[in-house]
């Protein structure tokens, strides 16, 4: 139906569009993004798309507004080039926590990106972990919801032998369905960090560890870490419980400051996570040989390919 795969990228995150492009062996086509002195930004495409199957490539994380408009300008390019199909691969989609309306006069913002996605020209989308599943609805056309938990998983199942007694415990109560998952497949019990947030700002309160990690190896979950302080008031929670060596293991490393300074002075083992955003060198050298990145190029890649083919996602996970 549609002509042959044609990778984009913007600026966001180019090594891991440049690692995708290795999986498929399928090379990145050639633009150029111009700044402006007025701070608009130009696109220009080296090659014509007309009736191919166009992926671009383009997290949304820090500089969020520049990230996105550098996606919804390569999307609006494309379209009228007059590309074939569209998709919007965005590992990481920001405004994820505006997701509904918990207070009087507040906007719902993850609508409106979803919004602005399709009015840009996208037909379909690529995402990974949404913070809450709803945002699925927000959008009107296809797409694939795709999740790290396999990928994360598969790299704890090596390690948890090691563990002693290990536990998985989960940074709120929003994330324990997820949490469940995760103790299931590694064959563990299961913990939990009930805290409540105090107004609109990042700050959380972690308040009480509901199950037993007292002398127990402590595998700590959650969906991302922004400025990671409910992560690190979660581990001396932890800690004061009587919890041994605990794994912090998170899908988005967004790491606001002062996140990377929380977390390389917390008692922690390991701290895993993925390239779904970019960690500036920088914060790597401040978290050391504890971290861990667990690339999701290959089953974005492979996602690519069956999308291009007409194949199963689900069939991956064999679901």
């Amino acid at each position: 139906m549609y002509g042959r795969i044609k990778l984009f990228t913007g600026n966001s995150f180019p090594q891991l569009a440049q690692r995708i492009s290795e999986y498929l062996h399928v090379p990145l086509e050639g633009r150029d993004i111009i700044e402006f002195p007025n701070e608009n930004l130009f696109v220009k495409l080296h090659h014509s798309v007309r009736g191919q199957d166009v992926y671009i490539i383009q997290t949304t994380s820090s500089p969020v507004h520049r990230n996105l408009m550098e996606l919804l300008i390569m999307i609006q390019t494309v379209r009228l080039d007059s590309a074939g199909r569209i998709t919007a691969v965005v590992p990481y989609l920001c405004y994820a926590r505006s997701d509904k309306k918990d207070q009087p006069r507040v906007p719902i913002t993850a609508r409106l990106v979803t919004d602005m996605i399709e009015v840009a020209g996208a037909d379909r989308y690529i995402t990974f972990d949404l913070h809450a599943g709803q945002i699925q609805g927000f959008f009107s056309i296809p797409g694939d919801v795709l999740t790290a938990f396999h990928l994360l998983v598969e790299h704890l199942k090596q390690k948890v032998p090691a563990m002693h007694r290990p536990v998985v415990v989960t940074a709120d109560l929003g994330f324990a369905k997820k949490g469940r998952n995760y103790a299931e497949a590694l064959n563990t019990p299961i913990a939990f960090i009930e805290k409540r947030r105090a107004g609109n700002d990042a700050n959380a309160e972690a308040l009480a560890i509901i199950g037993d990690v007292a002398d127990r190896d402590v595998i700590l979950v959650d969906d991302e870490v922004d400025t990671g302080g409910s992560m690190a008031q979660a581990v001396r929670l932890l800690k004061a419980q009587g919890a041994r060596d605990v794994f912090l293991v998170f899908v988005h490393p967004v790491l606001s400051d002062p996140a990377a300074d929380r977390l390389a002075a917390l008692p922690v083992k390991e701290i895993i996570t993925t390239d779904t955003i970019p960690i500036p060198p920088a914060k790597r050298a401040k978290l050391g040989d504890r971290l861990t990145i667990v690339s999701i190029a290959p089953l974005l890649g492979e996602v690519i390919r069956r999308a291009h083919h007409g194949m199963s996602v689900g069939a991956l996970f064999n679901e």
